[in-house]
């Protein structure tokens, strides 16, 4: 491997947001050396588990600055943990992380398992700075997809989303990447606020498609969390650009 003192490894490269990020590095000058699990064909795609930790110290060997995108539903503090290690002994410059807005609000098994990483990264003695996001469009459309296909379409009380687009995410990352360690910065969400039925009729109109609308409550503390707006940010955040709307627009029905 080639090394260079500007390179950067990006962790989840081949992911939603990492398709969005790698291109914007390169553009920008930047060596990228793209992880995932299943690797790839290129020489500057490397396959790494990052739940085991193996290949990790061979596909940091150059690397000044990692991106951390790589993520799942569980087992995020334990990858997180084994990269901060591996980086750590590699003397990796700057250590940029992806987070969830509300992984210290809302008490769901994987947002405490992201607020875990998020500590990973904090007590790891490194330069560092962590995003958090609200969800990506593509994971709310994911999530209507699933209830449209249902009888009913399910609607949890007091359930709202800021959805944001996955390029402005991308974007924020990329300067926060090129620039100097910032520590926590402001969360990124959409520009707009939806109830989970505003969104939930917006793509059955779109599709030309009806659902009787059923309201559910969503027991226990996360319900309470969530109707609370625990994972929002109202006040104190940066936005994206691109809505839900336009995002919805350009998807093949």
């Amino acid at each position: 491997m080639t090394s260079s003192t500007s390179a950067v490894l990006v962790t989840g490269g081949t992911g939603t947001l990492g398709r969005h990020v790698v291109p914007l590095l390169r553009e920008a000058g930047r060596e990228v050396r793209v992880l995932s699990r299943t690797g790839g064909d290129g020489p500057d795609q490397v396959s790494v588990d990052l739940r085991t930790g193996t290949g990790l110290d061979a596909a940091l060997d150059g690397i000044d600055t990692v991106l951390h995108l790589a993520g799942g539903p569980k087992g995020d503090d334990i990858a997180t943990g084994n990269l901060v290690s591996a980086a750590r002994a590699a003397g990796v410059r700057h250590l940029v992380y992806i987070s969830v807005i509300g992984a210290d609000r809302v008490p769901l098994a994987w947002l405490r398992s992201k607020l875990a990483a998020e500590q990973a990264v904090t007590e790891s003695g490194l330069p560092w700075t962590t995003l958090r996001a609200a969800q990506f469009h593509e994971l709310t459309l994911k999530m209507v997809q699933s209830m449209a296909k249902l009888p009913v379409f399910p609607v949890p009380g007091g359930l709202r989303l800021q959805p944001v687009d996955s390029r402005d995410v991308a974007a924020r990352l990329t300067d926060l990447t090129l620039g100097t360690p910032a520590g926590l910065v402001p969360d990124l969400a959409g520009p707009r606020v939806y109830g989970l039925g505003e969104l939930g009729r917006g793509y059955l109109q779109a599709r030309g498609r009806r659902r009787p609308i059923l309201p559910v409550r969503i027991p226990g503390k996360a319900g309470r969390a969530y109707r609370a707006g625990d994972n929002l940010t109202l006040t104190g955040a940066d936005t994206g650009k691109r809505t839900w709307e336009e995002f919805l627009d350009q998807q093949p029905v």
